[in-house]
């Protein structure tokens, strides 16, 4: 079993992660100009757009937590990138959320058309499990883990249930906790598998991705409440999306108000950083990530938004 590492990464490894990441991804899908040209230029539209790689470096980071490597962690961490990117297809199209910008390009569907978008979110989502199967510097078991907690966080429990609660949401006499479901299956449900991807690309299993897996829900929730915020305060050319999108949608903000949703988000990253700290209190590379993230969150809502998170 791998020991937790106590090293520190610096923002430069981080960045160079990131860069990882990008090279691999533009690799693993075929060039533009591959027939049929529209529908992979559809795919490399979304995959490929600037993006923060958050779960994807969840990964990294997570795997190095266990004292693994990037390049044992590299094929999930794009892996988990291509079915961010295909949610992201799906979620902006008319059907759904209906958006027209996203990552401050306009929408895929608004670009190569709605049939086009939706057979390259399918094609994303199918190569991601290719990626993890040829791999060939993970054992086979590892492999077979890695692609049950992707489906899993897929699946009719996870991103496509949090998909479908949020297109039929009613808001009235709706609680946190409906909110916090919600929630947990549209967006933490990712990051929870993107933490215990990384720990089993490690090789940690049992308790040490049980703990990965909890880090990763409770920061895919404050991810969210935040997100929620940026919705309800940001401008739209800051976000890099449309907002303004939630009404009528899961939001913790207009359930719960500005102050207790920023309580709530405070709570869960509180909670996150406990659950990966050193045994000195140090947060450690990922309790440190976690909250360069919500700082740089919390810096995409304008100057007259919510400030410190509340404690």
């Amino acid at each position: 079993m791998c020991q937790m590492q106590n090293g520190e990464h610096s923002p430069e490894d981080i960045y160079r992660f990131r860069l990882l990441v990008e090279e691999r991804l533009a690799g693993l899908v075929p060039p533009p100009d591959q027939a049929p040209a529209a529908l992979h230029q559809s795919m490399r539209h979304s995959l490929l757009a600037p993006g923060k790689r958050v779960r994807a470096l969840l990964v990294i980071l997570a795997a190095k937590h266990f004292g693994g490597s990037e390049e044992q962690a590299l094929s999930s961490a794009c892996a988990v990138e291509m079915v961010h990117a295909a949610s992201l297809i799906l979620d902006d199209l008319p059907a759904m959320d209906n958006a027209t910008l996203r990552r401050g390009l306009p929408a895929n569907h608004r670009v190569f058309g709605e049939a086009t978008a939706i057979l390259a979110a399918i094609a994303l989502m199918n190569r991601a499990f290719g990626v993890i199967a040829e791999d060939a510097g993970l054992s086979g078991p590892a492999r077979v883990r890695l692609v049950d907690i992707l489906s899993r966080a897929i699946g009719s429990e996870g991103l496509v249930a949090g998909q479908e609660a949020d297109l039929k949401w009613t808001p009235i006499a709706a609680t946190r906790k409906d909110v916090e479901l919600v929630h947990t299956r549209k967006t933490a449900a990712l990051f929870s598998a993107s933490t215990e991807m990384g720990a089993v690309a490690a090789g940690s299993y049992g308790g040490e991705a049980q703990r990965m897996r909890d880090f990763g829900t409770r920061l895919g929730l404050a991810f969210q409440v935040l997100d929620d915020l940026i919705d309800v305060l940001a401008a739209r050319e800051r976000a890099g999306k449309d907002v303004g999108q939630d009404a009528g949608k899961p939001s913790m903000v207009l359930t719960v108000g500005l102050e207790e949703a920023q309580r709530e988000a405070r709570w869960h990253i509180d909670g996150a950083t406990a659950l990966v700290a050193h045994d000195n209190g140090a947060p450690g590379v990922l309790g440190d990530f976690a909250l360069s993230l919500m700082t740089n969150l919390q810096n995409s809502v304008n100057s007259h938004g919510i400030g410190t998170l509340a404690r």
